[in-house]
């Protein structure tokens, strides 16, 4: 069967570069689709999907955003309508890769795109700005996105130019047509685990015990954007099983901190309705940006993780918060839920020679969620460090009876 790519670029100022990529993919025996997601010109192209059709799939029409001088606008309506079009195509069996050029706007605009597209299709992404700072963390967020840097600007076919559409024709093509295991995962037997540095081995321990009884267990690092990711491909239902052991995000969401996990963290499983263990690492630290630190942040113990890292403790109140949104969202699960809590620590920072460490106040967080939790919510205390071996035996032996 003939495989298909998905050309997404603004022929308005890109037609030549982009006629030329079309002719790389398919001297590869790949059919190339062009997404024209132009928002100034007369609307005419070589595409096969015109700015016509995006500007309607986006709810608005092309003349409209073609004199419209509300940039922000335009560009939302067009990456919605590019957006809804592409993942149709998608779920149709349409396209299985897809590419896209662009300077810095082109390409925000080309991988929001992307990223609506499920996780394991292949995606490149062609852009002069790949390397600006701070750019290529908006760029890729959290898709499976490779992000292919041409170095010289897009414009106008020099040997070099070319010779980067080439490379980047064939390394879509090696992805879309080489024998590459499907991400669907063993249905009943995949598992998402959320880790992170400091309950990293209670992690592998609790991976390698249900691998061997015969689940994929697949790890996302809980410090912010995997863990995003993570609830997004629960809800693409890649899982039937979620061991959620780094859960600090939920938090630093709250307060607005470095491993904020965003607004839906801890809510994808119980939407679904499949089973989760969760439990508690990083919940009782914060990491505001030391920009942002008020003086009263400069007075809290402390735990320096690197030179760059600090983990500040947690006040009280802070704990009283965040276990009510612990509650809000896990009672508005549709499938059984779980509570681990280690009692002589929540992670490897946790421990009794570090001045953070305060198993007293933890318990604020647990009172509170045990008054707030519904009442078929189990919370198992378990007398031990989250690193020692006696608690991952505890998840593990949790997560065989709930899964």
């Amino acid at each position: 069967m003939q495989k298909n790519v998905l050309i997404i670029s603004t022929l308005n100022t890109k037609r030549e570069e982009t006629l030329y990529l079309k002719e790389q993919v398919e001297s590869l025996g790949l059919k190339a689709l062009l997404m024209d997601i132009s928002m100034r010109g007369n609307g005419f192209s070589e595409a096969d999907i015109l700015p016509d059709r995006v500007a309607e799939a986006g709810g608005s029409r092309f003349e409209d955003i073609r004199e419209s001088k509300d940039r922000a606008r335009i560009t939302n309506i067009t990456i919605a309508g590019a957006s809804a079009i592409a993942k149709q195509l998608q779920a149709d069996g349409k396209i299985h890769g897809v590419t896209g050029m662009g300077g810095a706007t082109g390409a925000l605009m080309v991988t929001e795109v992307m990223r609506s597209l499920p996780f394991g299709l292949p995606k490149l992404m062609i852009s002069s700005a790949a390397a600006l700072p701070g750019l290529s963390t908006r760029f890729i967020g959290t898709g499976d996105i490779i992000l292919f840097h041409s170095v010289i600007e897009l414009s106008g076919l020099s040997d070099l130019l070319k010779n980067v559409f080439d490379r980047a024709a064939h390394a879509l093509g090696g992805m879309v047509q080489g024998k590459i295991t499907s991400p669907r995962t063993g249905k009943g037997r995949a598992l998402a685990l959320s880790m992170m540095g400091p309950c990293e081995e209670c992690a592998s321990r609790v991976q390698a015990e249900l691998q061997k009884s015969g689940y994929q267990v697949i790890g996302f690092h809980a410090a912010g954007i995997c863990d995003r990711a993570m609830e997004e491909m629960i809800s693409q239902r890649l899982f039937q099983g979620v061991v959620d052991l780094s859960t600090g995000g939920v938090g630093e969401h709250l307060f607005g901190f470095t491993r904020d996990a965003g607004p839906n963290r801890l809510e994808s499983a119980g939407r679904i309705g499949i089973p989760q263990i969760i439990s508690t690492c990083g919940v009782n630290h914060i990491t505001p940006s030391k920009s942002r630190y008020t003086p009263e942040h400069h007075q809290r113990a402390k735990y320096d993780l690197d030179k760059f890292r600090t983990w500040l403790r947690i006040s009280p109140d802070e704990l009283k918060k965040v276990a009510h949104v612990f509650a809000e969202k896990l009672n508005r699960a549709t499938g059984p839920v779980r509570m681990m809590i280690p009692l002589d620590g929540w992670s490897s920072v946790d421990i009794p020679r570090n001045p953070t460490h305060n198993p007293e106040e933890d318990r604020i967080f647990i009172e509170e969620l045990r008054q707030k939790l519904n009442a078929d919510i189990q919370i198992d205390e378990v007398q031990a460090n989250m690193e020692d071996e006696a608690f991952a035996r505890a998840v593990v032996k949790a997560a065989l009876e709930i899964f």
